[in-house]
């Protein structure tokens, strides 16, 4: 809104100062101080709003250390990083530029979904919450539009390779950008893989019909990485700090995958345009920082399904969109790790009640933050070592833009 007006004042009245909006570094600057600011600001009279109404969290009783001191706790607090998020981006971003407008459809479509969930247990006193298939469905109808989106919009396009010869060439963008199926392969030596090659074994019509496996992919990402979230928000500032983490990592890539001199130094993919996720992606590590405020140990408000569903579904479509989602299950690997506990646990108890008749478990409990409370580790050290994990997956994959 505000880059639409300052470039129209700019041309119109040569305004002094209104250059500023064209470069994105000042704009994600402005995107992270707004989103603290709506975060820290507003998040209080939201969260005293939250306890007027009484919607406070239901504990289930597991036996883990200070689940008491949670019971009550006000939930539902996902709004304050939706708000957080969207303001600024709405602010700040360009509008008219198909990815951005694609990420506020999503974060509105996934909170939506997570906000129904919350309102069907906190006011319907149903702790089963939103059925798991209608969840499901929810995930994978946002699948279909980005993944439709990502084939056949005109405005989302690549190049694979860009060759400078000085960093003064203009260069013409509708000579080198075309559609394609590729995406970043990391450890690879040309470092790409085309989802073109998943049928071609199937003959030359097949590849005609890639797209359609393409999409498939893009919704199991999304319910993956999204279920993944809401596992992970278990314990005080935990989905919150690792989110962070992840966005500050995704805000990098969006930034060298947008700048054709980072891109032709890095020798990575070339994505007009996607330079604008910069200011999305900054108003996200903002607002998760922000809530940390309220919801670091010990927590004075919980994110809920409206939020921790909303982060997840967020990094993967980001993830998607600039073409490293084969590079999620590293860099989202404490979600990854907090999901397959939970399989492992489950397959394994139902596999040995059926064979022994007695179920065993692997974990102490599920997801694996838990098994760490039920070991006797305070939640605030567990919470900083999986934040420190984090940081350890977030280097590792910013590694791997040069090494293949």
């Amino acid at each position: 809104m505000l880059y639409h007006l300052f470039e129209y004042l700019q041309v119109t009245y040569d305004f002094p100062g209104a250059s500023l909006f064209q470069y994105i570094s000042f704009r994600a600057a402005m995107a992270t101080i707004i989103s603290l600011l709506v975060s820290l600001v507003f998040g209080e009279r939201i969260i005293r709003m939250i306890k007027k109404k009484q919607i406070g969290e239901e504990v289930r009783k597991l036996g883990l250390e200070g689940e008491e001191t949670k019971k009550g706790t006000p939930t539902m607090g996902g709004i304050i990083i939706l708000a957080a998020i969207l303001i600024p981006t709405i602010l700040f971003a360009k509008l008219d530029n198909i990815y951005v407008q694609i990420m506020i459809l999503s974060t509105l479509w996934l909170g939506i979904i997570g906000f129904i969930d919350d309102y069907i247990k906190v006011f319907k006193k149903d702790k089963k919450g939103l059925a798991g298939k209608f969840k499901i469905l929810g995930q994978f109808g946002i699948g279909i539009i980005v993944g439709f989106l990502m084939v056949f919009h005109p405005d989302i396009v690549v190049k694979e390779e860009v060759s400078l010869t000085s960093i003064n060439e203009v260069v013409d963008l509708n000579n080198i950008a075309h559609k394609s199926s590729k995406t970043t392969t990391p450890f690879l030596k040309n470092n790409e893989f085309d989802y073109h090659s998943l049928t071609s074994w199937m003959g030359d019509k097949a590849k005609d019909y890639a797209w359609i496996l393409f999409v498939l992919i893009i919704i199991v990402i999304i319910t993956a990485v999204s279920n993944g979230a809401n596992m992970t928000d278990g314990l005080d500032g935990l989905a919150t700090g690792v989110s962070a983490i992840i966005g500050i990592t995704l805000s990098i890539f969006a930034y060298v995958s947008g700048n054709i001199i980072a891109a032709d130094y890095l020798n990575i993919m070339y994505i007009p345009n996607i330079g604008e996720l910069v200011i999305y992606m900054s108003a996200f590590v903002g607002a998760c920082i922000g809530f940390m405020w309220y919801n670091s140990y010990p927590a004075q408000v919980f994110m809920g399904d409206t939020g921790s569903l909303a982060l997840g579904g967020i990094i993967a479509v980001v993830a998607i969109l600039i073409r490293k989602e084969l590079l999620i299950p590293l860099l989202c690997g404490v979600f990854l790790v907090e999901n397959l506990s939970v399989i492992i646990q489950v397959g394994y108890f139902k596999y040995t009640k059926k064979k022994f008749g007695q179920g065993k478990r692997v974990f102490k409990m599920a997801p694996l933050h838990h098994h760490y409370q039920k070991k006797g580790i305070h939640e605030s050290k567990i919470v900083t070592r999986f934040w420190i994990i984090g940081i350890i997956l977030a280097v590792l994959t910013i590694v791997t833009l040069k090494l293949r």
